[in-house]
């Protein structure tokens, strides 16, 4: 008999049908609705591929962020948010993230990706690397938290092939970076790559809670149960998920996404070339970034100091003049962009215009 763990509906199969129809080699695609948060999906994936695979150890990435519950802070790399509570989840690994700006490896004379995959392989491969097979790699095809940072195509499609060469499942976490917010539906996309398992939230809902774990069916070997929870597939969530799915697909909007994407690129690489403090301009679609920096200073690896301290002191002047950015990465100090997919160009123009302003009066250019 079929075990069945929840009690489904039209709504959940509306959405669970749009998701699919966006996602490759869909015959082989089985979802779970977890809790309310994307960090709950993560949660879940620890369980499903430990379970699945048999093996303990995970790998995750320098600069990840993954949620905030026990197991996936475990996961997250940056230690501010876990120094008061020490490593909650034993068993994790990381692994430097191909952070092109900070090159991880020094001068790796360009190669950075091949170095990383080398590195990551090598480690895997090594019977004394004190590292068991992992049950699962776990990483974001673009850093949010860790300051808008993607990962090469190249690079992504290079860690796939080890995954599916030493038979270790792969995870993409698209909480952040899912349904357009980079110019394709999916992150991943960029890279051409299929995952073994695609972490959804935020956009997921439309804008309500909701979080979906979306995995290859040849996984499914848990238990009915294994992960549950009283608020898992809020009905809500579910229609307002559907109708923006429906909006987002009839659309041109991701289209639009990626023109809107170098009208910003465009201005904030001018900024760059006028302003010494920004480092780094990166990102895909609408999930940009600038890295401040203290220009004439550098740090022990020879990179330039990160400038927290000032990057968190233009936010605040934008918010003074009704411009709302967030910050992350080392120190805080980059500046990230994330817009809704449906703004103007014009209102684009204007925010962009309120921060030019800002940099100019703080008196930080040539």
């Amino acid at each position: 008999m079929k075990k069945i763990a929840v009690l489904t509906n039209d709504l959940q199969y509306e959405l669970v049908e749009k998701n699919q129809d966006r996602i490759d080699a869909v015959e082989n695609v089985k979802n779970e609705f977890c809790g309310p948060a994307g960090t709950d999906a993560t949660e879940a994936a620890i369980k499903l591929f430990r379970t699945a695979t048999k093996r303990n150890p995970i790998i995750s990435f320098h600069g990840a962020y993954h949620g905030m519950t026990m197991g996936a802070i475990s996961l997250t790399g940056n230690l501010a948010i876990k120094k008061e509570i020490g490593v909650s989840m034993p068993d994790v690994h990381f692994f430097p993230f191909p952070y092109e700006f900070r090159n991880p490896y020094g001068n790796s004379n360009g190669k950075i990706i091949e170095t990383s995959l080398s590195h990551i392989k090598s480690t895997l491969i090594d019977p004394n690397s004190g590292i068991l097979k992992p049950a699962a790699i776990i990483v974001e095809a673009i850093q949010g938290e860790g300051g808008c940072i993607p990962a090469p195509n190249k690079w992504l499609k290079g860690l796939k092939n080890i995954c599916e060469e030493l038979d270790i499942p792969l995870v993409l976490d698209e909480i952040q970076s899912g349904f357009g917010r980079t110019g394709k539906m999916f992150a991943f996309e960029h890279a051409d790559i299929i995952p073994d398992a695609v972490l959804l939230s935020k956009a997921v809902g439309g804008g309500l809670p909701l979080s979906l774990l979306v995995y290859n069916k040849k996984f499914d070997i848990w238990n009915t149960g294994a992960h549950t929870g009283t608020f898992r597939g809020n009905q809500l969530a579910m229609v307002a998920g559907a109708e923006s799915l429906n909006m987002l697909l009839e659309g041109n909007i991701i289209q639009e996404v990626n023109h809107k994407s170098s009208f910003m690129m465009k201005r904030l690489n001018s900024m760059k070339d006028k302003y010494l403090i920004i480092g780094d301009v990166r990102g895909k679609g609408l999930m940009l970034g600038i890295e401040i920096i203290k220009p004439n200073e550098n740090d022990s690896s020879g990179n330039p100091k990160a400038n927290g301290e000032l990057a968190n002191a233009i936010k605040h002047e934008c918010f003074k003049r009704s411009l709302i950015l967030e910050n992350g990465g080392r120190e805080g100090c980059v500046l990230r962009f994330l817009p809704a997919l449906t703004i103007s160009i014009d209102l684009l123009d204007e925010s962009l215009s309120i921060l030019e302003d800002v940099l100019k009066e703080i008196n930080c250019y040539e």
